[in-house]
């Protein structure tokens, strides 16, 4: 029998009438599919090696009848995935949080909830139903990403957050039911325990991320609804699914983060439907022009395509006499064997040149094909024949300095597990000549934690320990968890493993990884390694940009400018700070990065010396400036004394001193006030009009007329306005267009 339905009706006597009805009381639980073929990319069918038959039976659905019917005993009850015990702790720790209390109400068909009570059920539902697949997901490796597997997760994760809104969760609090799931599942899935912390942090740092615009999101959805209903009676007969235009939900999911189906799911509690095919189109116009910004290079040329795979030799030769495939006469050129690295997996191509019978020509890049052929790209035409002898030679220091950053590479995501946590996964790399970048998935790293990664680092590379690499089968290489391999990467029937420490060749190295890259022979000839940096890429993305060996000297030496040139600044505010420790470029690298290190160590110290010093000038400079705004106020207030307003030109004053008067004239003055003043030909405004008087003068209509007197600009409220301008031979224009103003 391929389906099985249980009737759950009291007497279990419809004989079927209500199978594939949609009615609760006639529950399927059983299923068979057969699983035999692969179907293949070009429309037909392998068999499997290993044949079964999937019987739909799942876990929930066999619970729900056992524990609903009260062990088949009771079929007076609705039977529900949901009153199980399952799902019955999460609704707890969710009342326990929220307040409010899981009342089992089901809304009609294809209603997203009529009642308050129906719509926190199934905020309920939907929540504790997407813990369990964030909390699974995350503990078999899947990160929320915008890509592939991981915007799946991250459209769950954010569908749950914004159904906590109808909770009342207006903070994060999606990760505190991870708890519940591995108190409930852990004994069966044990990876939910082990991890725990991992997912907790990683679904909090999303709920974070997304709570920032989460609620300018759904104001701006309510709005656009808003302007939609409005039209309804225009745009649809009564009863029918509005459309929302694609442009609404492409700016919801531009600006806000919002998946298109979050806004389906919003859009259709409000009888909206979405025009997913325009949405799509936007979607595709905005790859386009990413794929426009970046700077591509074609590399497969006409001809790569049908040449033979490159034999690639630079793994142990730099320098290598070979035959020219073709083509003459073009800036890029094929050969039989070659020892330059092509551009692949994280780490750059060699540069270097190429000598033949009519000169030689500089190779500047290397790029391989999806055929395997290696193309060799130069800023000149070669001028060479097929089949003639080329030599081609790697610039080997160049060559040298890639292969410590690659080496080290390994190193640092090794330590990464060691100090940080094993689940910090790789999420991409650059090797270069000048530097490495390491991203992988975690949260920030503490300076302590970023201290002991790259002390452990250096510490691994003064151990002189051998690097080798042998190749094996993939087959092989998948059943060792020791071997660290990428998920989504296309790995061939033969995989190299490149192994850091035990005997060469023998896969007991305590750093393995699948890499086809090239690298040092042995640990030393690394040299120190510094971490420049760490920072946040993506939500949950973190990159580490490192130097090692003569790279890293080159960036102490960089950094020592640096660091002078902001001690020079610092000087430049307060004359008196203690010296700045030297700085040798003459010592071995490893002493040039401790003076660094101490050099900023120091420019903290006197940052904050300076900062304080700034704080007290600036404290005196206050009460300077009050006390003499105090004198100016009351020889003002004289002045104007008898008089319907107060327009007076203050000498050598700026700005700041206006303002200052002002607020010790109003005080004493009740009426309209505008000052001028002026200091190295910089002329300040400032205008004060009393709140009850602003329906006759505004302040800031007032500053945008006299600051264009004298040539500049200004602003502010009808109370209050400020502004300035560059022509100080004007001010009397200003004060006689203020006087004016005022006179009315």
């Amino acid at each position: 029998c391929s389906e099985l339905h249980v009737d759950l009706t009291p007497d279990g006597d419809t004989r079927g009438a209500l199978v594939n009805k949609n009615d609760p009381r006639c529950f399927e639980i059983w299923n068979l599919v057969f699983i035999q073929f692969n179907a293949n990319a070009g429309g037909t069918f392998s068999p499997l090696p290993q044949r079964h038959v999937d019987t739909g039976m799942g876990f929930e659905r066999v619970t729900a009848i056992v524990q609903g019917t009260r062990n088949l005993t009771d079929f007076s009850g609705a039977i529900s995935n949901y009153e199980t015990d399952i799902f019955r702790p999460i609704f707890d720790e969710l009342e326990k949080l929220s307040g409010k209390k899981y009342g089992s109400t089901i809304p009609k068909h294809g209603s997203a909830g009529e009642s308050d009570e129906e719509k926190i059920d199934i905020a309920f539902r939907v929540i504790a139903d997407h813990i369990r697949t964030l909390a699974f997901a995350i503990a078999d490796g899947i990160i929320p990403s915008n890509e592939g597997r991981g915007y799946v997760l991250r459209r769950v994760l954010r569908r749950a957050v914004r159904y906590g809104r109808t909770l009342d969760f207006h903070q994060p609090f999606f990760f505190k039911l991870v708890d519940v799931v591995a108190q409930t599942m852990g004994d069966v899935f044990a990876e939910v325990r082990a991890k725990l912390k991992t997912i907790k942090e990683t679904i909090c740092r999303e709920e974070e991320s997304f709570n920032k615009t989460l609620d300018k999101g759904i104001e701006t959805f309510n709005r656009m609804m808003e302007a939609l209903e409005r039209d309804v009676p225009k745009v649809a007969p009564l009863g029918g699914y509005v459309i929302m235009p694609e442009r609404f939900a492409f700016e919801l999911y531009d600006t806000y983060g919002f998946p298109i189906d979050l806004t389906e799911l919003m859009a259709r509690e409000r009888g909206f439907t979405v025009d997913a095919a325009g949405f799509e189109k936007h979607m595709q116009e905005q790859r386009a022009r990413a794929r426009a910004a970046q700077k591509m290079e074609v590399i497969e040329p006409t001809g790569a395509i049908n040449s033979p795979p490159t034999e690639f030799l630079g793994y142990d030769e730099l320098d290598v006499t070979t035959t020219v495939l073709g083509p003459p006469g073009q800036k890029w050129l094929i050969v039989e064997r070659t020892p330059f690295y092509a551009a692949m997996g994280g780490q750059i191509s060699d540069n270097g040149r190429a000598e033949t019978a009519s000169g030689a020509f500089d190779i500047k890049n290397v790029l391989k094909t999806g055929t395997d052929v290696f193309v060799h790209w130069s800023e000149k035409d070669f001028d060479v024949s097929t089949g003639s002898q080329v030599r081609l030679i790697v610039n080997a220091s160049r060559r040298h300095a890639i292969e410590r950053h690659h080496t080290v590479t390994h190193l640092l995501h090794w330590a990464l597990h060691e100090i940080v946590s094993r689940d910090a996964a790789q999420k991409g790399s650059y090797v270069g000549p000048d530097k490495l970048t390491f991203d992988f998935s975690s949260a920030a790293l503490t300076p302590r934690q970023k201290r002991e990664v790259e002390k452990l680092v250096n510490e691994k590379i003064a151990e002189n320990v051998l690097v080798s690499w042998t190749e094996i089968p993939y087959a092989e290489a998948k059943k060792r968890s020791d071997i660290q391999q990428f998920f989504g990467e296309k790995y061939g029937d033969r995989v190299r493993v490149v192994q850091i420490g035990g005997e060469a060749k023998a896969l007991d190295g305590y750093s393995m990884e699948l890499c086809g890259g090239t690298h040092v022979r042995s640990t030393a000839e690394i040299g120190v390694f510094r971490i420049v940096s760490e920072y946040a890429i993506a939500a949950g993305i973190r990159r580490i940009e490192a130097v090692a060996g003569d790279a890293a000297r080159v960036w102490a030496e960089e950094e020592a400018a640096r660091q002078q040139e902001r001690f020079e600044i610092l000087a430049r505010k307060k004359s008196d700070l203690g010296a700045l420790p030297t700085f040798a470029r003459e010592a071995e690298t490893a002493e040039m990065l401790r003076q660094t290190d101490a050099r900023a160590a120091h420019l903290e110290k006197v940052d904050v010396d300076v900062r304080e010093w700034e704080k007290k000038n600036a404290k005196a400079s206050d009460a300077q400036i009050k006390s003499r705004a105090a004198e100016i106020a009351k020889g003002l207030a004289a002045s104007c004394a008898g008089k319907d307003f107060c327009v007076s030109e203050v000498p050598k004053a700026d700005g700041r001193l206006l303002g200052a008067v002002v607020d010790a004239l109003k005080a004493e003055f009740k009426g309209p006030i505008f000052l001028a003043g002026a200091i190295d030909g910089r002329v300040a405004l400032i205008a004060s009009v009393p709140k009850e008087m602003t329906s006759k003068f505004q302040a800031n209509k007032l500053i945008q007329e006299t600051a264009a007197l004298v040539g500049g600009k200004g602003g502010g409220r009808p109370e209050s306005a400020q502004g300035g301008g560059t022509d100080a031979s004007k001010i009397n224009q200003a004060l006689d267009r203020a006087k004016k103003v005022f006179t009315g």
